[in-house]
């Protein structure tokens, strides 16, 4: 029979850490412990209490516990279970010792003792579970972040201006805009950029009139609001751990650009402070120079006036690597973009359009299209045909059956024969996409393209342009297309069709629907527009680059 020690010490922790998601709270330890002393008739001499996680060697509560006992106070512990006293090796080797010493005479949890005279073997391989768990727990949660930081989210508190998306579990919660503080720090930040304000005086507007508050309701410190304006985590990126050197892409809406992100370095003498990259231009390498076809590359020029305002212009000119002679005529980007955004507003047409446009034209094409799959399928049941007389033949010559002089020649003549109905089924296939199928396409690449290209990003930018075809040119200062483009056939056409729109939308009940898509079809210039598309040169067209239209339907799903 084991005796009881003489004078316990109960022992309660818990931290706020994963490690301890499932434990009872310090409370509840307590009061179950104290039920057990009481059904034991143990003398509880002192009760302590920590919230602090086992794995940190030199908590001040444990120390103190076992100085208690290192000086012969107390004989005894009682804490709900073992590793609640240590999960690192150095606390449970002093346990272990003090136990084997006879310092401590006994440790009662809920539902065991551990006693001196036991084999201490069981309680260290419990120890070094404890102490295992809580590697691995560390392992694994290192593992998470990282692997969250590889799919673009940040894996930490989201700077403000963005929250956590709810609506997911921990560890896999989206970065998402903040609607209370996103577009405030968006207004103060291009302000910034743009030259209209300075540092502080952005800083002033945002927190004593745009009503800009931390996450305790209280104005954000100045010195946060530095450390803001140089976090890359506002243009789209951010270095996970911190210090480590590795940069990600992130998934959630920049509230920036990144060439405005470094202009605000400029302004605040930063240049070395931040990851060091080269600039992105929205247009480089997608509009060529229409006087000698060479690429069109871009530069930043920086403008500061006397009063210490800065001002910073984007110039696109040629590089003049296919002519070194050729008239580097500049146009500055804000024109440039008010170029693009005057041809977009003019090919531009109404989702309700485009929606009713296909449906209409395929099923007054139906008829048609039924008679191009019909005829496809004759040509493909012929070409199974021939290839099936050419695998007998075949058959005949392995096993013997014709000669040598008789194969060859009837060989021949069937391989000719599958040649010839290859090449007529795949002109047909080409052929077997309908002017309809290229209205489409078209139609989803002009659906409300001027909106989503004046509130997109860089990259939805870059994506609307490329969109445009590989054929766009600046001359002499004047933003181009080729005239085979044929999305240019909207031109001229677009505003009646916006204007039919806009006298029915919104759409509040089905009636509005069907007078709208009436008018639609009863609208004379649609129909000419029709006729002049399916008539449409395509062999002469420029293709629409490859893998657009999915990145634009992402687009028309995620639109601004």
């Amino acid at each position: 029979m084991y005796e009881k020690a003489n004078k316990y010490i109960l022992y309660a922790r818990k931290s706020s850490e994963s490690e301890d998601r499932q434990m009872a709270s310090i409370e509840s330890q307590v009061h179950e412990l104290q039920k057990i002393a009481t059904q034991y008739d143990l003398n509880v001499i002192e009760v302590l209490t920590e919230s602090m996680s086992a794995k940190a060697i030199g908590r001040p509560v444990f120390n103190q516990m076992i100085s208690k006992i290192q000086k012969r106070e107390a004989d005894g512990i009682l804490c709900w279970k073992i590793n609640r006293l240590t999960r690192n090796a150095l606390d449970g080797g002093m346990i272990s010792h003090l136990l084997q010493e006879g310092f401590i005479t006994n440790i009662k949890t809920q539902g065991r003792d551990y006693y001196p005279s036991d084999n201490v073997l069981l309680m260290n391989v419990e120890l070094g579970m404890a102490n295992q768990f809580i590697r691995d727990l560390s392992t694994d949660t290192k593992r998470g972040l990282r692997a969250k930081a590889e799919r673009g989210w940040f894996p930490g508190v989201a700077p403000y201006g963005y929250a956590a998306n709810p609506m997911k579990l921990k560890g896999d919660k989206e970065v998402l805009t903040d609607p209370e503080r996103f577009d405030v720090i968006r207004k103060a930040f291009k302000g910034i950029a743009s030259g209209e304000y300075t540092p502080m005086k952005a800083y002033q507007l945002a927190t004593k009139e745009w009503g800009l508050r931390n996450r305790n309701g209280s104005p954000i410190a100045n010195s946060t609001w530095y450390a803001m304006l140089n976090n890359p985590f506002y243009y789209g990126e951010f270095e996970y751990p911190l210090g480590s050197g590795n940069w990600y892409s992130g998934k959630h809406v920049p509230i920036i650009t990144k060439a405005e992100f470094l202009r605000i370095q400029t302004i605040l003498g930063k240049r070395g402070t931040t990851r060091p990259d080269k600039y992105d231009f929205t247009y480089r390498g997608t509009i060529q120079c229409g006087s000698c076809g060479a690429m069109i590359t871009a530069e930043n020029k920086v403008k500061r006036n006397k009063n210490g305002n800065v001002h910073f212009y984007t110039y696109y000119h040629c590089t003049g690597k296919k002519n070194p002679d050729c008239p580097k005529k500049v146009i500055e980007e804000k024109e440039l973009e008010s170029q693009i955004g005057s041809l977009l507003e003019s090919i531009s047409i109404p989702a309700s359009f485009k929606e009713w446009a296909v449906r209409y034209f395929r099923s007054k094409e139906a008829s048609s299209i039924e008679e191009q799959q019909r005829l496809l399928e004759s040509q493909k049941r012929a070409l199974k045909s021939v290839e099936d007389k050419l695998d007998r033949l075949l058959e005949l010559r392995l096993s013997n059956e014709i000669p040598e002089a008789v194969f060859t020649p009837k060989r021949e003549a069937i391989l000719q024969d599958r040649d010839r109905l290859k090449k007529i089924l795949a002109d047909s296939e080409k052929a077997s996409e309908t002017w309809i199928d290229r209205l489409e396409k078209t139609l989803s690449i002009a659906e409300d393209i001027k909106d989503r290209f004046q509130e997109g990003n860089e990259e939805t930018k870059k994506l609307i342009i490329n969109g445009l075809g590989s054929n766009l040119f600046i001359k002499e200062r004047k933003f181009l297309i080729e005239a085979t483009n044929p999305i240019l056939k909207l031109q001229g056409f677009s505003f009646q069709v916006n204007s039919i729109s806009q006298r029915f939308e919104p759409l509040k009940n089905p009636s509005d629907k069907e007078k709208l898509e009436l008018s639609y079809s009863s609208s004379s210039l649609v129909l000419a527009w029709r006729d002049s598309f399916r008539t449409f040169e395509w062999e002469q067209a420029i293709p629409y680059p490859e893998g657009t239209l999915a990145q634009i339907s992402k687009l028309l799903i995620f639109a601004f």
